[in-house]
């Protein structure tokens, strides 16, 4: 059994580092690329308002326009399939992977990836449907089938993406998850896998049986307050190590850009080139962030808004606040406490990764806390991405079934996968996820591509309606 696992972890690293090769990196970043240029720079130069906006009392009401649940919840449970352990795991390995230099990709493909997340959403929102419980259906699958012109190739890429979301809610949204949550509390108190696997599998089939509402309502008081608490924290370990702290800059883009692999220093023990750095930052933004993917629209599609470029402008404040916020802080925190240096052993092989590098950077500074501090907040912000791909998934394959009927069905075998992450190989896990991840990708791209002239167009309709808003509260 242990040959079959070993043999299987190698065939899903080969997949993995095909699929997250040049031409996936060029597809996911030249498309926000190419839409931020579209756009006039829009989202970049409205991504103030947008935060003002997501921060009003008006985002926290259901009284403007139609929709399931608040903006600002939707926005929360957005930000729980998006803020969990790509923040805390993924930052970490792609720290141990691809050098300090994978925190500089990061930042840069989620400048971009703001733009892909506004389009995903507002589309989402513009082109959602009602179901036969009269609630909102919408999401890439939606707008593919509604927008495209070409209705066929619309309808193969609509089928294509909810395929991949339903397959992925059970990999990026649960396996690894659940993989990590069990990982943290075994570290921190030697818990059993198993016995963590069943509270968090029966957790999550009661929260997920009262559909939407009910995760967005545990999202709207977990998100928040948790990613306080960590971000606090992180502040606390940089703070304490102020002094690395321009070292660690310097290395970090003198890594990322960098065509020889390159090592020392902050860096530690970990040597990497610029094209590993590229290709596990962006990989693990993509995880972390989930900007370009799709899974985030499905969620906004639910928002109760009366403008859908509105929206899409504080669905977009998802990316913001996961890679340029809670990211940095992980990232930051490992580089400069100086945990570098253990990342590899005497002969080089990797002996601190994931989870467990991100608590040896609190620990080193503020003691045993800080360890309690990293795995209580992986395991709220792991369940809480396990609830929100729930939905995710949910809705996917009510496209792919025209029904509502096989939810229940779903939310049960959502619980099980969420029991069975906890005792998966962290490497078949991750491994997984990223290549789910870039199959959501591709049809995702090709429908914002081909849909920018309207989106620019909305974009340009709604400015007058924005300035026009302006001047009123100015008077």
């Amino acid at each position: 059994m242990e040959q079959f696992v070993e043999h299987l972890i190698e065939n899903l690293k080969v997949i993995d580092d095909w699929v997250w090769g040049p031409v996936m990196l060029v597809l996911l970043v030249g498309t926000g690329i190419f839409l931020t240029f579209r756009y006039k720079f829009q989202t970049w130069r409205r991504l103030p308002y947008a935060l003002r906006l997501t921060l009003s009392k008006e985002a926290r009401t259901t009284k403007h326009g139609e929709g399931d649940v608040s903006p600002f919840a939707c926005l929360c449970t957005a930000l729980a399939a998006t803020i969990g352990t790509g923040n805390i795991v993924g930052v970490a390995s792609a720290l141990a992977a691809g050098g300090p230099g994978a925190l500089v990709w990061m930042w840069i493909s989620a400048a971009f990836g703001i733009t892909s997340k506004f389009t995903e959403c507002m589309l989402a929102v513009k082109y959602r449907t009602v179901n036969d419980r009269n609630e909102m259906l919408g999401g890439p699958m939606v707008t593919m089938e509604r927008a495209l012109p070409w209705k066929k190739f619309g309808k193969v890429l609509a089928v294509l993406f909810a395929f991949f979301a339903v397959i992925a809610s059970f990999g990026i949204g649960n396996l690894t998850q659940g993989n990590s949550i069990a990982t943290a509390f075994k570290t921190m108190a030697n818990v059993p896998m198993w016995a963590v696997g069943i509270v968090v599998g029966v957790l999550t089939l009661v929260i997920v049986v009262g559909g939407l509402k009910s995760i967005s309502r545990v999202s709207s008081l977990v998100v928040p307050i948790m990613a306080v608490f960590y971000v606090l924290g992180g502040v606390v370990i940089i703070a304490v190590h102020v002094n690395q702290l321009p070292d660690a800059i310097v290395t970090m883009f003198r890594m990322a850009f960098s065509v020889k692999a390159v090592g020392g220093g902050i860096a530690g023990s970990v040597v990497a080139s610029m094209m590993q750095a590229m290709s596990k930052g962006v990989a693990r933004g993509c995880f972390s962030n989930e900007a370009g993917m799709g899974s985030a629209a499905i969620t906004a599609s639910a928002a109760t808004t009366d403008n859908h470029v509105r929206q899409g402008y504080i669905n977009m404040t998802g990316t913001f606040w996961d890679t340029f916020i809670v990211c940095s802080v992980t990232g930051l925190a490992i580089l400069t406490s100086g945990v570098m240096d253990r990342v590899r052993d005497a002969s080089g092989k990797v002996v601190l990764k994931g989870a467990d590098l991100t608590i040896a950077a609190f620990q080193s500074t503020i003691g045993p806390v800080g360890g309690w501090l990293v795995a209580v907040a992986l395991a709220l912000f792991a369940f809480s991405t396990i609830l929100g791909w729930e939905y995710h998934g949910e809705k996917a394959l009510e496209y792919l079934t025209a029904s509502t009927g096989a939810a229940m069905i779903y939310r049960i075998i959502f619980s099980v996968i969420a029991f069975v992450g906890c005792v998966t190989a962290f490497e078949i896990a991750w491994d997984i996820s990223d290549i789910l991840n870039a199959l959501m990708i591709v049809p995702n791209a090709i429908c914002m591509l081909l849909l920018s002239g309207e989106v620019a167009r909305d974009i340009k309709e709604f400015e007058a309606i924005r300035e026009q808003e302006e001047q009123s509260k100015a008077s």
